[in-house]
C-alpha cells in the first residue's frame, strides 16, 4: 500500500527519486524518505513526516547527491507515522532498505537478531529486513544476501535495497507486492508502479512472484526466480501517456477521472462488439471452450469491485442462466468452499495486485474450479498473469483513491462477459442484439449525464452539515446504492449507510428525520412503483429525499423532494449510468466539506496487504 522507487542512473538521481515519490501520492501514505549512496561511498538518508512536500523542504536545505539510491512512501501498519518508522531502513550506516507489504514472522527473527546484537530504532517489520540484509552481506555480495534473506520471510514484500560497498547497485525482489523495472538507455530503476518512472521511461518489465532484480551501472539488469535461475522477462511499453498522471484542467485526479468516463467506456467496448453480439473471442483464444462448460460462477473481489460484482449477479442470472455467487475475497479463503462442478471463478480488481482477491485466486487454483478469469485495468499485473483468462477494462490509471471509472469500466467489462456467457449458452439472438446496440449507445448517455454536474453541486450544499446519509436502491440498483455510500464516506467523511428499499420498514426508518438526507435512484424498471412507495414511507416520516430518476419517471418535486433528471437507458445497463451522479454528489460534498479528495485520511490506492 505504499510506494517504493529506486534509480541507478548516469546523473544525480535525488530528481528522479522525489518526482517518482510525487507520482505515488495518490496511493496514500503518512511518511517519505529517501537513501543515496554518494560518490564518497557514504549513504544518506532523508527522512519527513507528512507529505512528500515536506521531504522536498528537507531537500532543498541540505540536498543529497549520487548515482544510485532508493526511496518511499509509507502508509503505517506496524508503527505508528513518524520520522523513526519512516522509510528507508537502515543498519547501520552501510545499508538501507525500503519495503511495501507484511512481514508476519518479523516478531520471531526480531528476537532472534535481539539476541545476535542487534538494536531497533523503530516499531516496524522492517527493521528487521535491513538488520538480516546487513548481516547477510558480511557474507559475500548484496545479491546473494538478498536471495538468502527473502527465504526466511513470511507474508508479502517488494524491496529495495542499496549498500555502501556496491556502487552504482539497487536490489529489488517481490513477494506479494508488485514491483517493476524501468528499463531506461544505460539507466535503470525500480518501482512499485509504472506511473512513479513515466518521465524517465515508458518500457517495463513486470517482475513475478519470487523474483529478486540486480540494477546495475550501465543499465545493467539481472533477474533471477525464486528457484534464483537467471530469467528474461518481456519488456512492455507502457500504453498511456505522461499526461495520464496529469490533473489537466480539473481540479481534483477525482473530478478528472469521472469525465473520462465516455471515453473509457467506449474504450472498453472497441473491438469487442460485433454487429449483433459480443466476440467472445475478446476473452482470448481458449475463451468459447471454457465457457461452454460453465455451470456456475463465484465471482470474488473487495470493496468498489465487490460491489460492480453483486450488480454483474443480477445480470448473469437474468441474461446468462448461470447462478452466481459473490464474495468478498478477505473472506472467501477463511471458508469450506463448496465448488460445483463446471464452475468459473471470476476475480476482479483495478490494480491487479489486491492482496486478498491474489490470494483468493491462488487458493481457488487448489478447489478444483473449471478455470479463472480477471477483469482487471493493469495487463501485466499478478492477477492476469496467473488467471488462466483476462479481459482488460482499458480505464487507463486512475489516480484517485475513490474508484471512478473503474468502477464503470468494470461494469461494462462485465456486461461484456454476460453476454459472451449468453451467446455461449444459446440467448437470444435479437436480445443480445439490442443489448449490443444499447452498449454502442451508452458513452454518449454517459456524456450527457455529466452536463448535469452543475446541477449536482447545487444539490451537494445541502449536505454541507450532514452527518449521516441513507443510500436506496432496488433490485440491480441496491449495490449502486452501496457504492455511492462507499464513495461519500469515503471522501467526504459522511457516515453513509445503504439498503434495498424494501427493507425500510426492517430497521432503517427508524433512522429517519429531518438531519437525514436519503437519495435513492429510480430508473424506469419493474421495481419503479414498489420503489415509489418506499419513498412515501420516507417522506412520511419527514426525510428529506434526493432522487436521480430516468426521465420518463413521473416523479414530482415538491418540499423535501428533490428530482434529477437522467436521459433514458437500456434497462440493464442503468446501474452504469446512474453511477455517475452519486460519483459526482460525493466530490462536490467533498469539496464543500474541504477534504482530501484525492487523498483521503487512511486510506490508499492500492491494498497490497491483508
Amino acid at each position: 500500500m505504499c510506494g517504493i522507487v529506486g534509480a541507478v542512473a548516469q546523473r544525480n538521481v535525488q530528481g528522479i527519486l522525489l518526482e517518482g515519490l510525487k507520482r505515488l501520492e495518490y496511493r496514500g501514505y503518512d511518511s517519505a524518505g529517501m537513501a543515496i549512496r554518494a560518490g564518497d561511498g557514504r549513504l544518506q538518508r532523508c527522512r519527513a513526516l507528512g507529505k512528500v512536500a515536506a521531504l522536498e523542504d528537507k531537500l532543498v536545505a541540505a540536498p543529497l547527491a549520487g548515482h544510485s539510491g532508493i526511496a518511499h512512501t509509507r502508509w503505517a501498519t506496524h508503527g505508528r507515522p513518524s520520522e523513526a518508522n519512516a522509510h528507508p531502513h537502515q543498519s547501520g550506516e552501510r545499508l538501507a532498505v525500503v519495503h511495501n507489504g507484511i512481514i508476519e514472522n518479523h516478531e520471531a527473527l526480531r528476537d532472534e537478531l535481539e539476541t545476535d546484537g542487534y538494536s531497533f530504532a523503530s516499531e516496524t517489520d522492517t527493521e528487521v529486513v535491513a538488520h538480516l540484509l546487513e548481516r547477510e552481506a558480511r557474507r559475500g555480495d548484496l545479491l546473494g544476501a538478498v536471495q538468502r534473506v527473502v527465504a526466511r520471510l513470511d507474508g508479502a514484500y517488494a524491496l529495495g535495497v542499496i549498500h555502501a560497498d556496491e556502487p552504482d547497485v539497487v536490489i529489488g525482489a517481490r513477494k506479494g507486492s508488485p514491483l517493476v523495472v524501468g528499463v531506461g538507455i544505460e539507466e535503470a530503476f525500480l518501482a512499485s508502479d509504472p506511473l512513479a518512472l513515466l518521465r524517465v521511461t515508458d518500457r517495463f518489465i513486470y517482475l513475478e512472484e519470487g523474483d529478486v532484480v540486480r540494477l546495475a551501472a550501465g543499465g545493467e539488469i539481472t533477474i533471477l526466480d525464486a528457484a534464483g535461475t537467471p530469467v528474461t522477462r518481456e519488456i512492455q511499453t507502457f500504453e498511456h501517456g505522461d499526461g495520464a498522471a496529469s490533473k489537466g484542467e480539473y481540479r481534483h485526479f477525482m473530478l478528472k477521472e469521472i469525465h473520462e468516463q465516455p471515453a473509457v467506456i467506449a474504450a472498453a467496448l472497441e473491438g469487442r462488439l460485433g454487429d449483433r453480439s459480443v466476440l467472445v473471442e475478446s476473452f482470448g483464444p481458449r475463451a468459447e471452450t471454457l465457457f461452454a462448460g460453465v455451470r456456475q460462477i463465484h465471482l470474488v473481489a473487495c470493496g468498489t469491485s465487490y460491489h460492480a460484482g453483486l450488480v454483474a449477479r443480477y445480470w448473469l442470472e437474468r441474461y446468462a442462466g448461470v447462478p452466481v455467487q459473490v464474495e468478498v475475497a478477505s473472506e472467501y479463503r477463511y471458508r469450506q468452499v463448496v465448488v460445483p462442478e463446471g464452475t468459473l471463478f471470476v476475480t476482479l480488481s483495478q490494480s491487479g495486485e489486491t492482496a486478498d482477491t491474489l490470494a483468493a485466486l491462488r487458493f481457488a487454483k487448489q478447489r478444483g474450479y473449471l478455470g479463472s478469469l480477471a477483469i482487471c485495468n493493469v495487463p501485466g499485473s499478478s492477477l492476469v498473469r496467473e488467471s488462466d483468462l483476462a479481459l482488460m477494462t482499458q480505464a487507463g490509471p486512475e489516480i484517485g483513491v475513490a474508484s471512478t471509472k473503474a468502477f464503470t469500466t468494470q461494469l461494462t467489462a462485465l456486461m461484456l462477459l454476460t453476454l459472451a456467457l449468453g451467446r455461449v449458452r444459446g440467448q437470444d439472438p435479437d436480445e443480445q442484439a439490442n443489448l449490443v446496440e444499447a452498449l454502442r449507445g451508452l458513452p454518449g448517455l454517459v456524456r450527457r449525464v455529466l452536463t448535469l454536474d452543475s446541477a449536482i453541486e447545487a444539490l451537494a450544499t445541502a449536505f454541507g452539515e450532514k452527518h449521516h446519509a441513507l443510500f436506496l436502491g432496488r433490485g440491480a440498483h441496491f449495490p449502486i446504492a452501496l457504492e455511492g455510500a462507499l464513495k461519500l464516506k469515503e471522501i467526504s467523511y459522511i457516515h453513509a449507510e445503504a439498503y434495498p428499499a424494501g427493507e425500510l420498514k426492517h430497521g432503517p426508518l427508524a433512522l429517519v428525520d429531518s438531519e437525514m438526507p436519503v437519495i435513492s435512484v429510480a430508473p424506469n424498471d419493474e421495481l419503479l412503483d414498489k420503489l415509489k412507495s418506499n419513498l412515501q414511507e420516507v417522506r412520511a416520516r419527514g426525510g428529506e429525499l434526493f432522487v436521480f430518476a430516468d426521465d420518463e419517471v413521473g416523479l414530482a418535486e415538491e418540499e423535501g423532494v428533490h428530482v434529477l433528471r437522467l436521459p433514458h437507458v437500456h434497462e440493464a445497463l442503468a446501474p452504469i449510468l446512474y453511477t455517475l451522479p452519486l460519483q459526482l454528489l460525493s466530490y462536490h460534498v467533498a469539496v464543500l466539506k474541504g477534504t482530501d479528495v484525492d487523498q483521503p485520511r487512511n486510506l490508499a490506492k492500492s491494498v497490497t496487504v491483508e
